[in-house]
């Protein structure tokens, strides 16, 4: 496009006027298939046994605990519209797989389309594997076991649904994703933000120049939970005799014996979890990414964990926890944009939602909502624009479709592994800078990690510290 006025549109249209002509067409080139292309380019095959919009797509579900089996209740809700069948459960516990095996086949799901009756439990993620007729799998697991199930998953020739935060360590995202482009396979990290309508406006005005070059992305997860947040119920079926609790600690090297507290309410505890950057930071992180449009490795990550509350005295009989209570990261990208991102389980009240350029910001309102304002020296270059009720919004189910859309498509999911593994990335690098009392910078290139000082810095992984 010839963005030079000629005489007539000089003469009849004011420079505000023709700048928002021009704006609004450059929009419409720049938003064509934004986050639908393809991931291994124009040559990969489709996968086999599930490419073509009419196939079914048999799933099995590794893990069904807490937010495993929400997927179990999810999938099978709609899978007629998703054209899916659910044929296997596996976890450590024989209790969940039962309970999940027995939501599946349960009365309702004898509708045509929903589901089988043969539904197989198993203990170990490898023995259902080795079935042929199983096209992806879901990893419910702890943290700790996402990365042995998804790379066992895909080397198997499943696709991947993977929950939030898709590995434990760094080390782990970068194999799995190698993983990823060396099978060929799809993908998702359960951040179901991505696949909420607003992110990708956001994304689609950025990448049309609406607020100019980015600056700051802010934004937080907070919450206030005063008798400790995963203080979860402990429940009877909970024995040595019912899980497989050396299977369960998996790679853990900070070993302890059967502990029901540490089975239930294991995101309190840094062997098996990250705490809030790894539970809820994965919430923002993922869609703020996504909607630069253009997700970059982090440069530079700096964060500060606190845990002054003490908020586990109010729970009796629950150890006090590892991980903080509040957590702030600050990280750099190459492009320059830096992203200010806080969390806590003692506090409540957030940051503002914006997403700030140069000319303007973007605030992220509640339900569907996107707001443009301009800043003040660009007020007459651009308009202020509101954008609600975008559909859909966040929740399992569209995030879920729009999974297996793109195993049948051979596409990118909205959290795919392009978005997923630089969004891992920051969450690693911050866990290591708060723990370490320092600042992390990252090379993408060659993978390494120095601190201010240009010392090398090893990646955190299973007993690099006493609580791994």
């Amino acid at each position: 496009m010839n963005n030079k006025p000629n005489d007539s549109i000089a003469s009849s249209d004011s420079r505000r006027d023709f700048i928002k002509k021009a704006s609004t067409a450059s929009a419409a080139a720049a938003t064509v298939n934004l986050f639908k292309t393809p991931v291994y380019g124009q040559n990969q095959a489709p996968s086999v046994g599930a490419a073509g919009a009419n196939n079914r797509i048999a799933v099995a579900h590794i893990g069904v605990g807490g937010q495993g089996m929400a997927h179990v209740r999810s999938m099978k809700a709609n899978a007629a519209d998703n054209n899916i069948v659910q044929v296997a459960t596996c976890d450590v516990s024989k209790t969940r797989a039962a309970e999940a095996r027995d939501w599946i086949t349960s009365e309702d799901a004898k509708k045509p389309g929903r589901a089988t009756k043969d539904v197989k439990t198993y203990e170990d993620h490898k023995k259902l594997l080795e079935r042929k007729d199983i096209d992806a799998v879901v990893v419910g697991t702890v943290d700790h076991w996402h990365t042995a199930c998804s790379v066992d998953a895909m080397n198997a020739g499943k696709h991947v649904y993977v929950e939030k935060p898709m590995t434990r360590y760094l080390g782990e995202a970068f194999e799995i994703y190698d993983t990823v482009k060396k099978t060929g396979k799809i993908l998702q990290v359960g951040s179901q933000g991505c696949s909420d309508a607003k992110w990708h406006k956001a994304a689609e005005l950025i990448k049309a120049g609406k607020i100019g070059q980015l600056v700051m992305l802010e934004g937080s997860y907070m919450r206030n939970s005063p008798k400790g947040e995963w203080n979860y119920a402990i429940k009877d079926f909970a024995t040595e005799t019912d899980i497989d609790w050396q299977r369960w600690l998996g790679p853990v090297r900070s070993k302890v014996s059967f502990s029901a507290d540490h089975y239930f309410r294991w995101r309190k505890y840094y062997p098996y979890c990250a705490g809030l950057l790894g539970d809820l930071f994965p919430h923002r992180l993922h869609p703020y990414m996504l909607a630069t449009g253009n997700p970059e490795f982090p440069k530079r990550v700096a964060a500060i964990g606190t845990k002054a509350i003490h908020t586990d005295r109010n729970t009796p009989g629950t150890p006090e926890r590892d991980v903080a209570e509040s957590v702030q990261m600050l990280a750099e990208f190459p492009s320059g944009l830096t992203a200010v991102i806080a969390s806590a389980t003692v506090s409540e009240f957030g940051l503002q939602e914006v997403i700030r350029g140069h000319k303007g910001r973007i605030e992220m309102g509640g339900s569907g909502r996107v707001e443009i304002k301009p800043e003040r020296p660009y007020s007459e270059e651009l308009d202020p624009q509101v954008f609600d009720n975008l559909k859909p919004v966040e929740a399992l189910p569209p995030h879920e479709k729009n999974w297996f859309d793109c195993i049948r498509a051979n596409k990118e999911p909205n959290a795919g592994i392009n978005l997923a593994v630089r969004v891992q990335c920051v969450i690693s690098l911050a866990e290591m800078s708060d723990r370490l009392q320092t600042v992390c910078l990252f090379d993408e290139k060659t993978r390494k990690i120095t601190d201010g000082s240009g010392k090398e810095l090893k990646p955190l992984t299973y007993g690099s510290l006493p609580k791994s």
